[in-house]
């Protein structure tokens, strides 16, 4: 089950970024125009025209490229992060643009974008990968029995914390790990 609505997650995202690659070279030019910050040292047409290259590149691939999904996912993460300097701008300049014509419209519009993050990583299975590639290594805070840290056993069976921490070079005497105190 979790698989379909992931399925359906990753091609409504990736619908969603052709719709607006293709607002960017097509009807909504002039209104993404608006979002491209001052500083960019770039022409504004170019770099409206190349993120809709882009969104239309990444949209494609969230639907046509399952295989390579978790990669796609943090590309596509990466772009959201990559755009977020321009809404940003249009907030803190107070532009006008997509039907966004007061702050509270802008602001609202910012805190939707680490939405599109998680999004983009959820429907691909990205973080799910990148959190299994770190293995069974527990979380530092995680101050359950599972942590060998206190207590608990770890992939090599039931170890003592001063005997792994000698083991990797370092003092009784150093727990922080830098080295010799």
């Amino acid at each position: 089950m979790v698989s379909i609505v992931r399925t359906i997650a990753r091609w409504a995202l990736g619908i969603f970024l052709l719709t607006a690659g293709l607002g960017h070279l097509t009807v909504s030019r002039i209104a993404f125009r608006a979002q491209v910050p001052e500083w960019v040292p770039l022409d504004v047409d170019f770099v409206v025209i190349a993120s809709g290259v882009v969104e239309i590149v990444l949209g494609l691939a969230l639907i046509v490229l399952p295989r390579f999904q978790v990669q796609v996912g943090w590309a596509v993460a990466i772009f959201f992060l990559a755009v977020f300097p321009g809404n940003i701008s249009q907030f803190a300049t107070s532009t006008d643009s997509f039907g966004l014509n007061t702050d509270l419209a802008r602001g609202i519009r910012l805190l939707f974008q680490p939405l599109l993050v998680a999004w983009a990583l959820w429907c691909t299975g990205a973080w799910r990968a990148w959190r299994a590639s770190r293995g069974s290594r527990p979380h530092p805070l995680d101050h359950s029995k599972e942590n060998p840290a206190f207590g608990g056993d770890d992939r090599h069976g039931q170890t003592d914390l001063l005997e792994r921490h000698t083991a990797r070079g370092n003092t009784p005497l150093d727990p922080t790990g830098v080295g010799a105190v």
